[in-house]
C-alpha cells in the first residue's frame, strides 16, 4: 500500500508541452526538443551558412575529401539523405579548416564551424591549420598556454596553467558546442585555480541543430533542411564508421601525454543538460554504466543502516565533490555497481553521500516518448548511468599511471547562463583595468 504521506513523483510541466508537429510535413523534430523547444538553450554562435560565389572549380574539390557516400550511410535522418539526393548534392570537407561544402549542378553551399573559429583567434590570433606549439594564453587566461592539436574532426584545444598542482583536476570538455557555455565553465575553474588545465574538443558530434536564420537562407536556396539532426552536413563517423562524438574520450591518453607531468589524479568531464524544471540548479556526478563497474568501497568508507547507504569519500573523490560544490548546493552522485545495482546519492554539507541501491531495470525510465532521456521518477532526477556516462573516459584513464579518479558532471542550463554571464563581465572588468593601465 503507498504510504500517504509520500508525495508520488510526477513528471515536471516542463517536459508535458505539446509540441506543435504538422503531421503533413516531410519531417517530424525528434532530436533537440528538450535543448532547443524547452531550454531555449542559444546555437546561434555555433555554425553559419554561406552562397559560395562564383561556385568553385573541379580543382579546389579534388583537394577536399568527398562526404557524400559516408553521410548517406550513416545518417539517422532519412529526409535529409532523400534531400541530398534529389537535390543532388555531393558533401566535402575540408580537414584543415573543418568547412563543409554542398556542391550542386547549380550552386555551392558552404558550412563554416563559427563557435570553433572565433574561439582558435580568440587564443592564437588566428585559426590554425596544423597542430601548433605551446603558446602564451595571453590576457584570455593568465598565466596559462595553449596548444591546438588537428585531426580529421575538428581538433582540440589544450590549456595547461603554470603550477600544475597534482592535486588539482584536469577538465575535459567533450561536446563543447553541444553542450553551451561548457567552454566558460571550464574557463571558470582554471581562472579560479580550480584546475590545473582543460582538454577542450572543437569539433561536432552530428546532432547539433541549424538555427532558423541558417535555416531560412537554406530554404531560399532550396535546401530545406531538418534541423532536428544535422548529421548530413559533418560527420557523425569517422573514415572506419567509428562516431565522433567520442574521440574525446579515446584520445584522452593523447591528450595528457601532450601535457607536463605529474599525470592527473582527478579528472572532471563538463557536460550540460536540461534540467527537470525551469529553475533546475541540480548538479549531476556519473561515474559511469558500463564494466568495469566502480565498486563503493573503492569511492570510501560505506555504511549501509536501514537500506540507506553512507558514504564517506576518499580524498580524491573528496576534492572532486568539494570543487563542484561551489556549483550548486544540489549536487547528486549516480553510478551502477553492477548491471542490475545502481546507486543514487545526495550530497551533503559535509560531503558526505547517502542515498539508496536499486534496480534501475524497474525504476529508471523515459522522460519522453520515442527518446533515450532516462529518468529517475522516485527522485523527479536525469539518470546518467543508462548511457555510459564516463564509461569510455574511464578505461582510458586507467592507462594512466595513476589511474585518475573520473567525474562526468552534468550541468543544467540555469547554471552554465549564470557562469557565462560572470565570465563575460569578469571580461569586461578586465579590460577596464588594462584600460587604464
Amino acid at each position: 500500500m503507498p504510504d500517504p504521506y509520500k508525495p508520488t513523483a510526477q513528471i515536471s510541466r516542463l517536459f508535458l508541452n505539446h509540441f506543435q508537429v504538422d503531421e503533413n510535413a516531410p519531417f517530424k523534430r525528434h532530436l533537440n526538443r528538450l535543448e532547443v523547444e524547452i531550454a531555449r538553450e542559444d546555437y546561434r554562435q555555433m555554425k553559419r551558412v554561406e552562397l559560395v560565389e562564383p561556385c568553385p572549380t573541379d580543382d579546389f574539390f579534388s583537394n577536399l575529401v568527398d562526404l557524400t557516400g559516408r553521410l548517406l550511410k550513416t545518417s539517422q535522418n532519412n529526409y535529409n539523405c532523400q534531400l541530398l539526393k534529389n537535390c543532388r548534392i555531393r558533401v566535402y570537407l575540408d580537414r584543415a579548416r573543418y568547412q563543409v561544402y554542398y556542391r550542386m549542378p547549380d550552386r555551392c553551399i558552404s558550412f563554416i564551424p563559427s563557435w570553433r573559429n572565433n574561439v582558435l583567434q580568440r587564443f592564437f590570433g588566428e585559426v590554425p591549420l596544423a597542430d601548433t606549439d605551446w603558446h602564451n594564453c595571453g590576457q584570455v587566461l593568465t598565466g596559462f598556454r595553449c596548444k591546438y592539436l588537428a585531426d580529421n574532426a575538428g581538433g582540440a584545444l589544450l590549456l595547461e596553467g603554470p603550477g600544475r598542482d597534482p592535486d588539482l583536476p584536469l577538465l575535459t570538455v567533450s561536446h563543447g558546442l553541444y553542450d553551451p557555455h561548457t567552454l566558460e565553465v571550464a574557463l571558470y575553474f582554471l581562472r579560479y585555480n580550480k584546475g590545473r588545465g582543460a582538454m577542450i574538443n572543437l569539433g561536432f558530434s552530428g546532432r547539433e541543430p541549424l538555427t532558423d536564420d541558417n535555416l531560412q537562407k537554406l530554404k531560399a536556396w532550396g535546401v530545406p533542411l531538418n534541423p532536428s539532426n544535422i548529421d548530413v552536413i559533418y560527420p557523425y563517423v569517422d573514415d572506419h564508421g567509428h562516431p565522433n562524438c567520442y574521440k574525446h574520450e579515446e584520445s584522452l591518453c593523447r591528450y595528457v601525454g601532450q601535457l607536463e607531468k605529474p599525470e592527473p589524479q582527478l579528472i572532471i568531464d563538463v557536460h550540460g543538460y536540461v534540467g527537470t524544471h525551469a529553475h533546475d540548479e541540480r548538479v549531476l556526478v556519473g561515474m559511469g554504466g558500463l564494466p568495469p563497474y566502480p565498486q563503493l568501497t573503492e569511492l570510501g568508507e560505506v555504511e549501509t543502516v536501514r537500506g540507506v547507504v553512507h558514504l564517506r569519500p576518499e580524498e580524491k573523490f573528496h576534492r572532486g565533490l568539494a570543487m563542484l560544490r561551489e556549483l550548486s548546493e544540489e549536487i547528486y552522485v549516480q553510478l551502477c555497481i553492477d548491471s542490475s545495482q545502481c546507486c543514487h546519492f545526495s550530497l551533503l554539507g559535509g560531503l558526505q553521500l547517502v542515498g539508496r541501491i536499486f534496480d534501475p531495470r524497474t525504476e529508471v525510465t523515459s522522460l519522453l516518448f520515442g527518446e533515450e532521456r532516462s529518468f529517475l521518477k522516485q527522485e523527479d532526477v536525469r539518470w546518467l548511468p543508462s548511457a555510459g556516462a564516463n564509461a569510455l573516459q574511464r578505461l582510458q584513464a586507467c592507462k594512466i599511471g595513476n589511474q585518475a579518479l573520473c567525474l562526468h558532471v552534468e550541468i543544467p542550463t540555469r547554471i552554465r547562463r549564470q557562469i557565462a554571464l560572470k565570465m563575460k563581465q569578469q571580461a569586461i572588468d578586465d579590460s577596464l583595468v588594462s584600460s587604464q593601465l
